[in-house]
């Protein structure tokens, strides 16, 4: 959409949500906005710039000498809340009120102008629909739309998080509140993280190590530990323990506690945990009572749920393996696999491509493709789930792309197609020589004109004769640096 509203309008199209693009006209250095049919519904008679929040509404500000002047517009540029010595500078949006800060303080306002709270020292979200606004340096609690909750004064603007919080109270306690104010739960000892609710890492204060309790305060692990760590990802079954470079495992389906003789351990499916030695760099699988069931020796090892299933992944060598619950390696021997995605696998034997099913254990050939490019395991990680989609090359010796369904997203038009890595949405194709960039949109990005071009983590730099361009991956699209 930015690059076809970029040829509508003949304006650089910085990026496009919810319906609405905003434009930068390079002649005259200022910002607008457009709709999702090219009609630009306004333009800032302002250099400053244009934030899309949501949907039609925007912040519009500009710096006049040491202060900034902002204000909340909808798509046409009429002002909802005034344009004045303000900032809005939340740390995360919300579609319900806002937080306009000046010097004399902050006020919380709904995006049609209407004051919700009006200004105090200092207001601060604290979870999805509630707010923490200072008064005379107390914290008081509020919801969204300006109901005072408690008359409990806080020391401190704690987060709620799944709709509690852990506060020091007035006693100097550690004490859990629910999102109204309300205690939950008081404790003797010191507790420092609630993440594995309703388990709770406690911390002796003498020695600095840490323990593992419920909330009724009963002693589940003695504060003997080096670290403990919850899961954050996945089923979040288990919490980790570790002294002495061993780590003890807690599953929370039995309340019990699991010594390992390994360090590094992470879940896999049934109980089963992968292992790994960081001086031979190998991983292995062992169950829960920490009996091997794999040597380390795998270069690789992971879980994946492909059609709501689970499976292991394995990775020695060439030699590559997809083990279901009852650890049968379901792809056969002799198999390459090139994409994991939630309803199916990509797969290449005997020089041949195809779609794997893992409910059917059937394939379906990719037709004319005689190369996939192999994607790094290391781009894999709790945000990267599965794979890219594939850059392949067909029998004529084009390059193009395909989806996990294997559908053409990309046409096999090209010399060839370069991705990069951390999941960079980014990629270079070649055409005649020249190179150019484009994405797994199939959106053209920059033209197929430079001779050369240059990773440069944040940017692609590309050269042409004497002159150079630079395009930022979208993961850095709003870094400040200037070049």
């Amino acid at each position: 959409m930015k690059v076809i509203l970029s040829k509508k309008t003949e304006k650089e199209v910085s990026s496009y949500s919810e319906g609405y693009g905003i434009f930068y006209d390079t002649g005259y250095k200022k910002q607008g906005i457009v709709d999702s049919l090219g009609t630009i519904t306004f333009e800032s008679p302002y250099k400053g710039g244009i934030l899309h929040v949501f949907k039609n509404r925007f912040i519009r500000y500009f710096d006049e000498g040491n202060s900034r002047k902002s204000a909340i517009i909808d798509e046409k540029g009429n002002e909802l809340i005034p344009l004045n010595d303000q900032e809005f500078n939340t740390p995360w949006w919300s579609e319900d009120c806002i937080i306009s800060s000046k010097k004399n303080g902050e006020a919380v306002y709904d995006f049609n102008g209407k004051e919700i709270i009006p200004y105090s020292e200092k207001i601060r979200f604290s979870g999805k629909n509630r707010l923490l606004v200072s008064k005379d340096k107390k914290w008081l609690l509020y919801d969204f739309k300006g109901k005072q909750l408690s008359t409990r004064e806080f020391k401190e603007d704690y987060s709620f998080e799944e709709g509690r919080a852990l506060i020091i109270n007035e006693d100097n306690e550690n004490e859990i509140i629910g999102i109204n104010g309300q205690t939950l739960h008081k404790f003797s000892k010191q507790i420092i993280n609630i993440n594995a609710y309703p388990y709770l890492i406690s911390q002796n204060k003498a020695t600095g190590k840490y323990g593992l309790i419920d909330t009724d305060g009963n002693t589940i692990a003695e504060e003997i530990y080096n670290d403990i760590t919850p899961e954050y990802f996945g089923k979040k079954e288990y919490i980790y323990l570790t002294k002495n470079g061993k780590t003890t495992v807690f599953n929370k389906k039995d309340q019990k506690l699991y010594a390992q003789t390994f360090k590094y351990l992470n879940p896999l499916l049934s109980n089963y945990f992968s292992v790994y030695n960081d001086k031979t760099r190998k991983s292995g699988i062992i169950d829960l009572e920490g009996n091997i069931i794999l040597p380390q020796e795998y270069d690789f090892i992971r879980s994946f749920t492909i059609s709501g299933k689970d499976f292991i992944y394995l990775k020695k060598g060439n030699e590559e393996k997809f083990l279901d619950k009852d650890l049968k390696n379901i792809v056969g021997d002799g198999v390459q696999i090139f994409g994991f995605y939630p309803d199916n696998l990509i797969i290449g034997k005997e020089e041949k491509y195809y779609k794997f099913s893992v409910t059917g254990q059937s394939l379906m050939e990719l037709k004319n493709i005689s190369q996939i490019k192999n994607e790094d395991f290391e781009y894999f990680n709790p945000l990267n789930q599965y794979s890219k989609p594939l850059v392949c090359r067909n029998t004529a010796n084009f390059y193009g792309i395909l989806d996990g369904k294997g559908a053409e997203i990309v046409p096999f038009v090209y010399e060839d197609i370069i991705t990069f890595g951390n999941a960079e949405n980014e990629i270079v194709v070649k055409k005649e020589g020249k190179f150019g960039v484009s994405n797994f949109q199939n959106e053209p990005l920059k033209e197929i004109i430079y001779d050369k071009y240059f990773w440069q983590k944040e940017v692609l730099r590309l050269d042409k004769s004497k002159k150079t361009d630079f395009i930022y991956f979208t993961r850095f699209k709003n870094n400040s640096v200037q070049l």
